[in-house]
């Protein structure tokens, strides 16, 4: 091969890599710094959707380690979930399962291995195949968000107390949405008594329960949280057509499109060919949070839908 032909083939090895894996050469978006991310989130009727990326960008990275968050920062991802687990010597780290084995080149229990033991294994990628990548710690996550993406912090209530001296010694108090699940106002305001007013909370509301509505309206008469996310099999709920209200009382509405249990089939995987079905019908009901495992594909369809009005 000559020298032009070889030149040839790397252009053409370029350009198709700009196609295969856009999302990691997107350029960051508009509302990129923290401050404008927090300013969107706190006001709970803009139209903007606000675009999670579940467990960082685990189709291009191991899931919640540095390089899933770092590929989240630049696309322009507003925010990204992570999960804590704590080891046995109490140190919080990152991990979405209880257990190594599926994640990790380990074996067993997390609350079983030290620190140090456990920065011995790697992380596996979404096939199982090992990387090079390490299991981080919650201190490492937040110097790598700071400044740049709001963080989700899920599986995290239990331990919060010594995840936010983390927080603390991180500067990064504001920069956290702790999410609660089947948990009532009383619970929170007890347990969250000398946190609340420093951070972002959210309550995980199950519209398929009895009682959910009530629920609802107490944690918002009650709490004011910045958000609220709500969870569905089936879209028969009365909630979903008072969106709206939702918003006026004070919080933004968080759905997740990760798969059809928990948004009524209106799922990321029916989004490849059905972006108006999913994505579309979500906005159109009123949410303006969006958590995806397809990020760089739900902004743009997110922006393109903001750049028409």
């Amino acid at each position: 091969m000559n020298i032009a032909s070889q030149r040839l083939s790397l252009l053409i090895f370029a350009f198709s890599l700009l196609f295969t894996a856009p999302e990691l050469f997107a350029q960051p978006s508009a509302a990129r710094t923290i401050r404008q991310i927090q300013q969107r989130l706190t006001t709970p009727t803009g139209k903007d959707i606000l675009v999670i990326s579940h467990r960082g960008d685990w189709r291009n990275a191991p899931e919640n380690s540095l390089q899933a968050i770092k590929n989240c920062i630049a696309m322009g991802v507003h925010i990204v979930e992570i999960d804590i687990q704590k080891t046995k010597d109490g140190q919080l780290v990152l991990m979405h399962d209880n257990t190594l084995d599926r994640t990790t080149t380990g074996k067993g229990r997390v609350s079983d291995w030290t620190l140090d033991s456990l920065k011995t294994l790697f992380l596996r990628d979404g096939i199982g195949h090992s990387t090079y990548h390490k299991i981080p710690t919650l201190k490492e996550a937040m110097l790598e968000a700071k400044g740049h993406i709001m963080v989700n912090l899920d599986k995290c209530y239990d331990y919060f107390p010594e995840a936010f001296k983390v927080l603390e010694a991180t500067g990064t108090t504001d920069h956290v949405i702790l999410k609660g699940y089947n948990k009532t106002v009383d619970e929170v305001k007890q347990y969250l008594k000398d946190y609340l007013s420093r951070i972002y909370f959210m309550p995980i509301i199950n519209l398929d329960t009895p009682g959910a509505a009530s629920t609802l309206d107490a944690f918002q008469k009650n709490m004011k949280p910045v958000a609220v996310e709500l969870v569905f099999a089936s879209d028969t709920s009365q909630v979903l057509t008072r969106l709206d209200v939702i918003k006026q009382r004070g919080s933004r509405v968080w759905i997740n499109s990760l798969w059809g249990n928990l948004c009524a089939n209106h799922d990321d995987e029916h989004a490849v060919n059905n972006l108006a079905g999913t994505y579309g019908w979500i906005m159109q009901k009123g949410a303006n949070m969006i958590q995806t495992d397809r990020p760089a594909m739900l902004l743009k369809y997110t922006g393109s839908r903001e750049s028409k009005k």
